[in-house]
């Protein structure tokens, strides 16, 4: 009887995605096909509600990859997990293809439908206007990658450096981390607010703007964006209104486009949980020399054996950390691989140009809540 229901669970579990054994906090799906490879993706939740949000859609025409690290709450990343993608869809529809353009309409238009929900939702949940969310996206299509980022989640790519030296790979960053602990972004900020010396400060042992945020670019935080919301009376009752004399972050992506090259092996999209652990040539080292199914929780588990190591105790211990707790020891960590077979043609990739479909991570890992119902609204939407 054990064994009939475990052989039941498995097409379920690979259509879905699993919780990962011993650890109820991590969701993974192994492997499943894109029209030039195959995917990977895992999830590991430490905060009370889960604010990093994915998906990834493919079809014989592309594929789309989308991380979003919400902060101060998981409405914006849930909001952009919804919105984002069917914006893509219809302006490149309008437009004739994808483009910086059709992605900087997208992304401007996601801000602003967000801008209207926090206006609406101001009088009942005035702490709306202080929630926000990272946004890193990748586009492949015609063999060309697209990557779009707002914040310090981060895309590298994994290459091979010569034909002569299969075994070797190197890690490229992709995206720019908009975070001011980068100097050279810090001194962005400062130099965009020349009349306030304060728009950059040290506290709580890191750069933050306006001594409150890391990042300099993201969807929503519309009280750093918008100086009449620190006026507003609703918003004043609900905490310490920042006063602005403009935005002090922006919501303009940085857009990287690549034609792909045969020597680019495979694509590493995650949030800063996991980069906060691992170094982009530890990534790319692990991913290149493991096997593909599963390789998304091999990350998302090398992450967690660092932060174990860094506390001095066992990678088991970690696990057992229950959920909003384990925020003091990680972030939520969200990982994306990509691998890119497109220039070593194969039957096997015939299958593979057929596939459609979509793939998001649960919008809570704990109580396995996947809101399926939007999977269908989107495939609908797109196709």
């Amino acid at each position: 009887m054990a064994m009939m229901l475990r052989s039941l669970a498995r097409p379920l579990e690979r259509c879905l995605g699993l919780r990962a054994g011993g650890d109820g906090l991590m969701w993974h799906t192994d492997l499943k096909p894109h029209a030039s490879g195959d995917y990977s993706i895992a999830v590991v939740q430490a905060n009370k509600n889960l604010e990093d949000q994915s998906q990834v859609f493919t079809s014989p025409l592309g594929t789309y990859v989308g991380v979003y690290d919400g902060h101060g709450g998981p409405e914006a990343s849930r909001f952009v997990n919804k919105h984002l993608f069917p914006f893509l869809h219809k302006f490149a529809t309008e437009q004739g293809g994808l483009s910086a353009d059709v992605i900087k309409k997208a992304f401007n238009a996601t801000e602003e439908e967000f801008l209207h929900l926090v206006k609406q939702s101001l009088p009942v949940r005035p702490q709306i206007a202080s929630v926000g969310s990272c946004c890193l996206v990748g586009a492949i299509s015609n063999d060309v990658l697209y990557v779009a980022n707002l914040g310090d989640s981060r895309a590298v790519l994994g290459k091979r450096v010569s034909e002569d030296k299969k075994n070797k790979v190197v890690a490229e960053r992709l995206s720019t981390d908009h975070n001011v602990g980068v100097e050279e972004v810090r001194k962005e900020v400062e130099a965009l607010h020349p009349d306030d010396s304060h728009v950059v400060v040290y506290t709580r042992g890191v750069w933050r703007i306006k001594g409150i945020i890391q990042v300099s670019r993201s969807i929503g935080d519309v009280y750093l964006k918008k100086p009449d919301f620190y006026r507003d009376p609703i918003f004043q009752q609900f905490g310490n209104p920042v006063p602005l004399k403009r935005p002090v972050i922006t919501a303009e992506p940085s857009i990287l486009i690549r034609k792909l090259k045969p020597q680019d092996l495979f694509l590493i999209f995650a949030s800063d949980g996991l980069w906060e652990q691992l170094s982009d040539e530890t990534a790319v080292d692990i991913v290149f020399r493991n096997p593909r199914a599963g390789i998304a929780k091999r990350l998302v588990s090398a992450a967690l054996r660092e932060v174990a190591k860094k506390r001095e105790m066992r990678y088991g211990d970690i696990k057992k950390i229950e959920k909003g707790i384990r925020r003091h020891f990680h972030d939520d960590i969200t990982v994306i691989v990509i691998y890119l077979d497109q220039q070593r043609g194969s039957s096997h990739n015939i299958v593979k140009h057929n596939a459609m479909g979509c793939t998001r991570a649960p919008i809570d890992i704990y109580s396995y809540n996947t809101d399926e119902g939007y999977e269908g609204d989107l495939l609908q939407t797109v196709s």
